[in-house]
């Protein structure tokens, strides 16, 4: 008798056979991931070794003999257990969401926090329902976060030094990203201009603001801008900051966008020509909305670092997160737990600037307009 592999099949008749087992499935995958060489073979060992010697330590210190109890005194989280003394971060956990925020006020940035991301939805998503009425109340958002925020029309005064913490670094950094981007394709489009004056304008800016390091810029915010001001005029600290960052990022965003400007085919300008639609129409309809899609990942990338270096701020006086842990390890309870409170700090920025990243993939991809198999 002829063994099934032997058998001697008509043509198109031959059953279909499973594929070989190391090639699909988790053992096709982790072959062609980890093994696919030798090399790859000894790295993932190696990669494994090396996870296996660090990663114990690290959840033994972070998380096992780590003390999460309500105590007063890093002495106390000695006696307790010998691994990270999360309670620094308990004891202070509202001074770093808040700053000095009056207490019992606290429901006003938290309203204001809420707020935002119902102004936020019908921006970052073209999808929902009555989208056109949310976009007004977008429009009116930012007059209803500095009343709750700064008070006024009812509502209780709150000084701009008593903002800090997590809110101050939001509100830099949305302030910035909000404002920025706006401004940033306006100068791009002035770069472009064939006016020179604006053109020449937007030069001398963008090379001006990118030339010269935030740090500075916010060393001129806090002494030297109240020198051009009238005698005996009050220039708000932190808006002054805020101004100063949304210059500098601007300055950014516009060579962003006029990388994305510049990739655009010269085809697609003649089009619009040819369409006999003038220098706006062409711009908001054909033009700009092919370069900010090739410049999404060049943006969200700036607004990331924008983000980021709102850590700056510490070094004029303002408290955000970071001054918030050189306050507290300040303190004599507290001292030599440094590692502990970066790590919240970390901990937060990270999850502010991953939940960016990804949102900026997901952009990618609804705006993905070219060809795809079908």
């Amino acid at each position: 008798m002829a063994l099934p592999s032997k058998q001697n099949y008509e043509p198109g008749k031959h059953p279909d056979l499973p594929p070989p087992p190391m090639q699909v499935g988790y053992m096709g995958w982790l072959r062609s991931n980890f093994f696919s060489s030798p090399f790859n073979f000894f790295l993932t060992f190696a990669a494994l070794y090396f996870l296996y010697v660090t990663i114990p330590p690290i959840l033994d210190w972070a998380v096992f003999n780590a003390v999460f109890d309500d105590v007063d005194h890093r002495n106390e989280c000695r006696e307790i257990a010998g691994g990270a003394c999360w309670a620094v971060v308990r004891a202070r956990f509202e001074q770093f969401l808040y700053g000095f925020y009056p207490a019992e006020l606290r429901w006003r940035p938290n309203v204001a926090f809420v707020l935002l991301f119902v102004a936020l939805i019908p921006v970052l998503y073209d999808r929902v329902p009555f989208r056109k009425l949310w976009l007004s109340f977008s429009l009116i958002y930012p007059v209803l976060a500095y009343l709750m925020l700064w008070g006024g029309l009812g509502l209780e005064p709150v000084e701009s030094a008593k903002i800090g913490g997590f809110l101050l670094t939001v509100l830099i950094g949305v302030t910035g990203i909000v404002v920025s981007l706006p401004l940033g394709i306006a100068l791009s489009l002035g770069r472009h201009s064939t006016m020179p004056i604006v053109r020449v304008l937007s030069i001398w800016y963008i090379e001006f603001f990118r030339g010269v390091p935030l740090i500075t810029l916010l060393f001129v915010a806090s002494t030297l801008l109240n020198y051009f001001m009238p005698p005996g005029t009050y220039f708000d600290l932190l808006l002054r900051v805020i101004i100063m960052v949304i210059l500098f990022a601007a300055a950014y965003i516009a060579e962003v966008v006029r990388g994305g400007l510049a990739a655009i085919p010269k085809g697609q300008f003649e089009a619009a020509d040819a369409l006999g639609l003038n220098y706006t129409k062409s711009m908001r309809l054909i033009v700009l909305p092919q370069a900010l899609k090739i410049s999404i990942p060049g943006i969200v990338n700036t607004f990331i670092g924008l983000y980021k270096d709102t850590t700056l701020v510490v070094i004029v006086g303002l408290l955000d997160p970071l001054g918030i842990s050189r306050a507290t390890l300040a303190d004599s309870s507290w001292q030599g737990l440094s590692t502990e409170l970066y790590i919240f700090i970390a901990i937060g920025f990270f999850i502010s600037c991953f939940s960016m990243s990804r949102y900026s993939l997901y952009l990618e991809r609804r705006l993905d307009t070219g060809y795809r198999d079908k």
